[in-house]
């Protein structure tokens, strides 16, 4: 029997043990996460371990939830100790979730903690972790060099004035570049709440006149080229449905007008205006270099009581079974036919939808990029040990795995980057099994090179953004 999280965690073959030791040594390059660029400036010191591994973590408070745990532990105004102390005791029953794996990866890789959390445990620990957190070597800075981390993508409203992101720029003694990236939810979803205040602030914000469909997709191009002037090369979408519909201009800002005066709209008129929105983007993104991220079937919002007293991202999403081949392939082809497709990652959240990405990516590259069209990494459910599996097999199956750009943590946590880790063995084991069932050569340098890139390599030359 094998040691629990042992030096070959999750490595099988002596192949995969081998990859590994050049997997581990490869930076990392965090394309799409939503920490706090504010916080990341400020350079925060966390009160306690509470804070730190439970602060805006849905994961942990889904989990919390499911074990009986009241919600005032979760999200409510208990104390950092008693939430703690509840995440401790609901772990064990988390055998099979990549939460447990996670949680002893942060405290081995972090803190240096090989003790398995429990209720036995929790006080030890928290009491380990919070006389390191008091030092200047566990601010969040520190933290994110530990990990040997060269950039961080963070998730951006297009009316944000990116001041942090600014500040960081021009703070030499802080080598990791913190960029922006352009997420323009609120003014694509025309049929949400809140849409009419959103468009108002982006035409303050722009300075320019939001009252039609034009004077809005000039204001919002004004914020692409100030985000790109920022250092942006990344936009992202939360495309929970994919829409699209002949992209008539005049439905569209038939759909905006009624919009602006409270007007009901019909089903085809909101197609219209998001398929055009995106057009439109596209060709921006497209002009500057950007890569477009499209993230496809989150089912948000569920618990109607819940979304009203805490708001969104706070654990009540789940995965949609909507359908999204044809209109997904229409889409992409719309910019493509008009030269005005970008470099596009595409993230599915229902695993059924791995071979319509693992497919739809080859119907787009255009023979000039490696790996122009990219199927993203396993995303948000799927971001545990089968999921990256059936992930990188689909794209191994039907695509080129070794132009894979690889893994994201899409986390608020600063201590989330041991899931690269995570990730990088689950990569070496696979391509490990392959090896040694002689499905591929046992080329030492190529396969090196293979997992490399996989695990950075990739990404630096997609992305274009030049590191240290």
């Amino acid at each position: 029997m094998k040691e629990f999280m042992d030096k070959d965690f999750l490595l099988s073959t002596d192949t995969a043990r081998k990859l590994y030791k050049a997997a581990r040594e490869m930076p990392i390059f965090d394309y799409h996460c939503h920490l706090n660029p504010r916080e990341i400036y400020e350079n925060i010191q966390f009160r306690n371990l509470g804070h730190l591994m439970l602060g805006g973590d849905h994961y942990k408070w889904r989990a919390m939830l499911s074990n009986g745990v009241p919600d005032a532990l979760c999200r409510g105004e208990a104390s950092d100790w008693d939430k703690f102390y509840a995440f401790a005791g609901t772990l064990k029953y988390a055998i099979g979730n990549p939460l447990f794996h996670w949680t002893h990866l942060e405290l081995k890789r972090v803190f240096g903690i090989d003790e398995v959390l429990s209720e036995k445990t929790a006080k030890d620990v928290w009491d380990k972790a919070n006389a390191m957190l008091r030092t200047e070597e566990f601010r969040c800075r520190r933290l994110i060099e530990k990990f040997n981390v060269k950039v961080i993508c963070t998730t951006d409203d297009p009316c944000d004035d990116l001041h942090y992101h600014k500040l960081l720029a021009e703070d030499k003694a802080f080598k990791v570049k913190v960029l922006p990236a352009f997420r323009p939810d609120k003014i694509i979803n025309i049929d949400k709440a809140g849409f009419v205040q959103y468009a108002s602030l982006l035409g303050r914000v722009s300075g320019k006149n939001t009252l039609n469909f034009q004077d809005m997709l000039q204001a919002l191009e004004s914020r692409v080229q100030y985000f790109h002037e920022v250092g942006a090369r990344v936009s992202d979408h939360a495309l929970d449905t994919v829409p699209f519909a002949a992209p008539d201009y005049a439905v569209a800002q038939e759909a905006y007008r009624k919009a602006l005066c409270g007007e009901a709209l019909t089903a085809l008129e909101i197609e219209t205006y998001k398929t055009c929105l995106l057009r439109s983007l596209g060709k921006m993104y497209k002009e500057r270099g950007w890569v477009m991220q499209y993230h496809i079937g989150a089912m948000r919002n569920n618990n109607t009581r819940m979304f009203e007293r805490y708001g969104a991202d706070v654990g009540f999403d789940s995965v949609s079974d909507a359908e999204i081949a044809a209109k997904l392939s229409r889409l992409l082809d719309m910019l493509d036919n008009e030269k005005a497709l970008p470099k596009t990652i595409l993230y599915c959240l229902n695993p059924k939808d791995n071979f319509v990405l693992g497919t739809m990516i080859g119907n787009f590259q255009d023979g000039e990029i490696p790996g122009k069209i990219q199927f993203g990494s396993g995303w948000w459910f799927n971001d545990q040990k089968q999921g990256m599996i059936d992930q990188m097999t689909a794209l191994a199956n039907l695509g080129l795995l070794g132009r894979f750009v690889g893994m994201l943590t899409d986390s608020r946590s600063f201590i989330s980057y041991p899931r690269h880790e995570y990730f990088r063995r689950i990569l070496c084991d696979l391509i490990g099994k392959w090896v040694e069932n002689g499905e591929y050569p046992a080329d030492m340098d190529t396969l090196k090179e293979l997992v490399r890139g996989i695990c950075y390599g990739n990404a630096v030359e997609y992305f274009g953004i030049k590191v240290d």
